[in-house]
Order: structure tokens, then C-alpha cells, then sequence
């Protein structure tokens, strides 16, 4: 038997010495506690001379071993919050970050909300982007697509759980399920990074479904087919908004104006890394 306080003393030991990246690593002990118990983060502070049951403490302690390996917290829980909603991921989809927000809201600053409009969301995920859309304009119609039939199901979950109705939901790669001119905005984070890159060997990003991430050597060709399936299924005067890397503005730039693309703009994320780029398609 342990009390949660010297539970997660021995778990942020385990953490020191292992190959975890985490700067925070006391708060990965303390969101796995609070996941075995079912309880907010902030009763491990009001009880911390709670004592855990045998099959509590070999849990967090299996969860514990986990994360010291690297994998991340958000698959060991099950969850990840976005736009401060809590979405539920697993190793077939990506996990949302921070600066996908960025993505969320230049489509929800340039598009009006007024209007019925048919708003698709390609590469979903974990649906993360096309639930907060469909919550925040309810007279929008928005079509989440994912290649990964096990990310769609994952997405479809997340948009009943969170009351995300109305969601049509496609197992498809980007427009392949849509016919030209038939949308009004397209708002995706593509695959973006390159095939070599190293990150992709370190920290968190190991454990990610790979196809998710990497596109081709310079991390190009998901954006490339994206832009060129767009300009097909766009409607004139359409938007499209993408999520990219910070180093790949200008040939994302170079990309869309390669195919009549107007307006084209990017904007740079909390950190100030140019992170997404929108543009519509010529009237």
C-alpha cells in the first residue's frame, strides 16, 4: 500500500531516470494518478495521505513504466483537451496540439458564420477540427474525411460524445469524396514532415501513426495533392486553410499560387513560427 503522496514520489523517480522528454514531468505523474483514480488533479493535493488500493497503485505504476519509455500521456489516459474540449485519441490518430487552434480559428475569423456553407475537414483525426467547427456553426455543413478507417470511427465517437451532430464522417483520401466545385472551405493539417527528419525519432512523435506526420523528403507532397485536389473541389471564391511547417510557408505560398490561388496569407503561431497559411480560390 502507498498514499497518493508517495505514489507519485516514486513515480517522478522513475521518470527522472528514464528516456521521457517531459519538461514537466510531475505534472505527467500527476495526470496519470488522477486518471487511475478518476479524480481531478487537484484531489491528489487535498488527499495526498489517500491511501491507494493494490490494483490502483499497479496500474499507475504499469502507466508510470509507460511514459518513462516515452509514450505519451495522451495515449496512456486516452484523452487530450483542444479548444478546451476533451477528445479521446489512440495510437490511430495524431494528438491534437496547441497550435492547430490557430487553423480552427483563421477558418472561423474568414468564414461567415451566418451562412449554411459546406465546410470540409480532410485528415481528421481524431475529429478535433471538424467537432469544433460543427459546434461553433451550427448552420454550417461540415464532412470530416480520414484515409484511416480507425481514426474515422475514433472521430465519430469523439463528435457523439461531445454533441458535434450533423458531422458526416468518410473513410477517403483528401477530395476523393467530392465532386468538383462542391465546397465552400477546406481546412486541413496535413501530413507535413519530412521522411528523414529526426524529430521523428524523438520524444512523444515516436509512438504517433507515422503517415500522419511525414510527407515525402522536404514533407511536401501531402500539402501538394492537398492543394491540387482543392483547386478541383472548391467552389470559386472558396477558402483554404493549412495547417504546414514553420520552414514551408513559401512553398506552400508557391503551391497555391501555382494554381490561381488569391488572397493567400500566413499567419504565425504563438511561438511566432509561420503555422498556417489560407487562401481562396479565383473567382
Amino acid at each position: 500500500m502507498a498514499t497518493l503522496a508517495q505514489a507519485l514520489q516514486q513515480a517522478l523517480t522513475a521518470l527522472q531516470h528514464s528516456d521521457s522528454d517531459s519538461d514537466s514531468k510531475r505534472l505527467d505523474a500527476e495526470v496519470l494518478l488522477a486518471h487511475v483514480l478518476g479524480k481531478p488533479r487537484s484531489y491528489l493535493h487535498a488527499w495526498p495521505d489517500a491511501q491507494l488500493q493494490q490494483q490502483q497503485l499497479a496500474r499507475y505504476r504499469q502507466l508510470v513504466a509507460q511514459r518513462a519509455r516515452g509514450e505519451p500521456v495522451a495515449y496512456l489516459t486516452g484523452r487530450r483537451e483542444f479548444w478546451s474540449l476533451e477528445f479521446e485519441v489512440t495510437h490511430a490518430t495524431l494528438i491534437p496540439r496547441p497550435e492547430t487552434e490557430l487553423l480552427v480559428a483563421q477558418a472561423l475569423a474568414r468564414l461567415p458564420g451566418e451562412r449554411p456553407l459546406r465546410v470540409a475537414d480532410l485528415g481528421t483525426g481524431s475529429g478535433a477540427v471538424a467537432v469544433v467547427l460543427a459546434r461553433q456553426r451550427k448552420r454550417w455543413q461540415v464532412c470530416a474525411t480520414d484515409r484511416c478507417g480507425a481514426a474515422v470511427k475514433i472521430a465519430r465517437r469523439n463528435a457523439a460524445r461531445l454533441q458535434a451532430p450533423g458531422i458526416a464522417f468518410v473513410v477517403a483520401d483528401w477530395c476523393a469524396a467530392f465532386a468538383d466545385c462542391s465546397l465552400d472551405a477546406i481546412v486541413s493539417n496535413p501530413p507535413y514532415v519530412a521522411e528523414q527528419d529526426p524529430h521523428l525519432t524523438q520524444g512523444d512523435v515516436r509512438f504517433e501513426p507515422r503517415t500522419a506526420l511525414a510527407a515525402g523528403a522536404q514533407g511536401l507532397d501531402a500539402l501538394a495533392r492537398l492543394i491540387q485536389d482543392a483547386a478541383r473541389a472548391l467552389k470559386a471564391g472558396g477558402w483554404l486553410f493549412l495547417e504546414h511547417g514553420a520552414g514551408q510557408s513559401a512553398a506552400v505560398h508557391a503551391l497555391l499560387n501555382k494554381l490561381n490561388f488569391e488572397g493567400v496569407a500566413t499567419l504565425p503561431d504563438l511561438a511566432g513560427l509561420e503555422r498556417v497559411t489560407g487562401a481562396h480560390k479565383a473567382d
